[in-house]
């Protein structure tokens, strides 16, 4: 992981639009990409490195019940206060292997969080496990700044997704300056995989709006 102390971030997390989403504009815009995510129906999520828990309270908006996980303890304070009185539940934990035990989930949500292990491909693998049949695997990532870029591509992301994953559906995020509070330059994505879709499906990529 980065050298970050998110426990002195959590304070003013939220002040980056994309964060807490205070602003309406940006809210609808991350709450409708966030519908079209996830499962239809009412399921259970599984939000890794939720942070104050801004997109746990969208999907608990949308009928869903949220679990988080998140490495820092002032992180998870702020999104058990966000959340308070609704069907979710915050823990401190590493996003790579969250203590969950046995249990399963209709999708894993994690934005910003990959770019940032060690080794990815294994935190994918892990996170495709935690899916009950049929569930779905939600990645938000990107590639950020322009001198010393961090982050993960697209293109490095579906290979890893490749063996693992049936279906993956790519669609990119930097074209809509509603989800960030201004226009970006850079690389930002999400990525849909389904790693119980048929055979006829694997390996399919779909580029949405390219």
């Amino acid at each position: 992981m980065t050298n970050v102390d998110w426990d002195a971030e959590a304070a003013s997390f939220d002040e980056e639009p994309d964060h807490g989403l205070r602003d309406p504009e940006v809210r609808r815009a991350w709450a409708g990409r966030l519908r079209g995510w996830l499962p239809g129906r009412a399921g259970d999520v599984l939000d890794l490195g939720c942070g104050t828990g801004s997109l746990s309270l969208l999907a608990s908006e949308q009928g869903h019940r949220v679990t988080g996980v998140d490495l820092s303890p002032a992180m998870v304070t702020l999104a058990r206060e966000k959340l308070a009185g609704r069907d979710a539940v915050f823990l401190v934990g590493d996003a790579a292997a969250p203590p969950v035990g046995e249990q399963r989930f209709d999708a894993v949500l994690v934005r910003h969080v990959l770019w940032a292990l060690p080794d990815p491909g294994r935190a994918l693998r892990y996170w495709c496990g935690l899916l009950r049949p049929g569930g779905r695997l939600v990645l938000v990532e990107g590639v950020w700044g322009s001198v010393e870029p961090v982050g993960i591509s697209a293109g490095r992301l579906t290979g890893l997704l490749a063996p693992i994953a049936g279906r993956v559906r790519v669609e990119r995020l930097s074209d809509d300056p509603l989800l960030w509070g201004r226009a970006v330059t850079d690389e930002r994505y999400a990525v849909v995989a389904q790693p119980g879709a048929s055979g006829q499906e694997r390996g399919e990529a779909v580029a949405a709006g390219q």
